[in-house]
């Protein structure tokens, strides 16, 4: 398993889609026992979310997503590749574990893609 463990990363953002940091609800299924994690964005590009969990995901482990954009349509149903994990420094005093976790989409349908995209965009205006 490859964790970063680094306080917060400001690193420059070279992702292909902008992201906007945004709240929707995301259901998260993975292995073959269908573990369910249910938790919220922490910010949302056409390409993939951010979401903070209190597990760690391997690199490279491939979910089922249920993300709810709360645009008046059925949830945004796609598989997602984890694509980094970074644990948090719990507070001080708290014995909480959790991960800054990044999943890209995979074969999102073009339209639940413009749906993100809408939403991004404004979002960012």
């Amino acid at each position: 398993m490859y964790i970063l463990t680094i306080m917060m990363w400001d690193g420059i953002d070279q992702r292909k889609f902008p992201r906007a940091k945004h709240k929707c609800r995301i259901n998260i299924r993975r292995g073959e026992k269908d573990e369910l994690v249910e938790t919220f964005t922490e910010n949302i590009g056409a390409g993939g979310v951010c979401v903070v969990v209190d597990r760690a995901f391997e690199i490279f482990d491939n979910v089922k997503l249920e993300l709810h954009i709360a645009d008046g349509s059925e949830p945004i149903n796609c598989n997602g590749t984890i694509v980094w994990v970074v644990r948090r420094h719990p507070v001080r005093g708290e014995n909480i574990m959790e991960f800054d976790t990044g999943i890209e989409f995979a074969d999102i349908s073009e339209g639940d893609r413009s749906r993100v995209s809408r939403l991004v965009d404004s979002l960012l205006k």
